[in-house]
């Protein structure tokens, strides 16, 4: 009881010293001190109207996440925002996200499962050895359960994008065949499939429009991405661009390039089912199957015997 609750003292007294302390690396001495006479001095300023109409996440959760933001940043580091910008375009680059709003969700969710678990502690009346393991998994998990949301939705997009990706290039190759250009076939992908594939086509079409070169948009498509087709089918497009090869011959090799991964990927994973049916198998399988055939002459001999 007293080392969840020394935990939660030292924790609340660092945060309150790091807030301290952002707070005095941008003030002086004697800004504070002009600040104090003008409290002192100045009359009660009455809320205007509406002031207190805001809702309730602009008036609590905001200013707890700038807080939270700046305790976040002096924890992870100057290069931490590149590293998470990277696994946010990895990741898809999901709703309302980005690096400052992790790095605050991190530290809050550390704040909360920290607060939880030694909640949890006190009222299952844990043992010392028990109240350290659950406060501290609480707090490590607060703070990385953000990082491995990103690394499955990143892992997630990754599958989808090698799964849909030979059908798109098949749809380029009919599109640029039947007489379109390849931007306009890029538009026709975008346009009629769904997904994450879908997305990146449209990116890059829009990256395009801005003014940017067909060479950089792909080469920038390949680099949001982590898988290797993606960045094949990026350079052969770049150096058809660059020595004047014909869109659609590059279009139709790559299509049966694509296809033929695709079939040996399948492959691949078909031989591996054999292995990984083994543990099951021994661990889970072979026992059911012993207790319903041995079990019965099991009971017959110890009737016996």
């Amino acid at each position: 009881m007293l080392l969840v609750l020394g935990t939660l003292l030292v924790t609340g007294a660092l945060v309150l010293v790091a807030v301290g302390a952002g707070r005095s690396a941008t003030t002086r001495g004697v800004d504070r001190s002009v600040e104090l006479l003008d409290t002192m001095t100045a009359a009660p300023v009455r809320p205007r109207p509406g002031e207190d109409d805001r809702p309730f996440a602009e008036r609590v959760l905001a200013p707890l996440q700038e807080r939270a933001l700046a305790v976040g940043r002096r924890l992870t580091g100057a290069g931490s925002a590149e590293r998470l910008r990277r696994r946010l375009d990895l990741a898809g680059n999901p709703r309302d996200w980005n690096a400052d709003r992790v790095v605050s969700v991190k530290v809050m969710g550390a704040v909360a499962l920290l607060a939880a678990g030694s909640a949890l502690a006190i009222l299952l009346h844990l043992g010392l050895t028990g109240s350290v393991l659950l406060v501290g998994g609480g707090l490590v998990l607060g703070f990385f359960l953000p990082d491995l949301y990103l690394y499955q939705a990143a892992y997630e997009r990754t599958e989808r994008l090698q799964r849909e990706l030979p059908d798109a290039i098949d749809l380029l190759t009919i599109s640029v065949e039947s007489g379109l250009g390849f931007d306009a076939a890029c538009q026709q992908v975008s346009r009629h499939t769904e997904g994450p594939l879908s997305a990146e086509f449209s990116r890059m079409l829009r990256e395009m429009q801005i003014g940017q070169s067909r060479t950089a948009a792909l080469r920038a498509l390949a680099d949001r991405t982590n898988v290797p087709d993606v960045r094949t089918f990026v350079t052969a497009m770049v150096q058809a661009d660059a020595f004047g090869i014909p869109t659609a011959q590059v279009l139709r090799v790559q299509a049966n390039e694509m296809r033929v991964r695709r079939r040996q990927r399948a492959e691949e994973k078909a031989q591996q089912v054999p292995v990984k049916i083994t543990f099951p198998l021994v661990f889970f399988i072979l026992p059911c199957l012993f207790i319903a055939v041995l079990g019965p002459a099991a009971i017959t001999l110890m009737d016996n015997f």
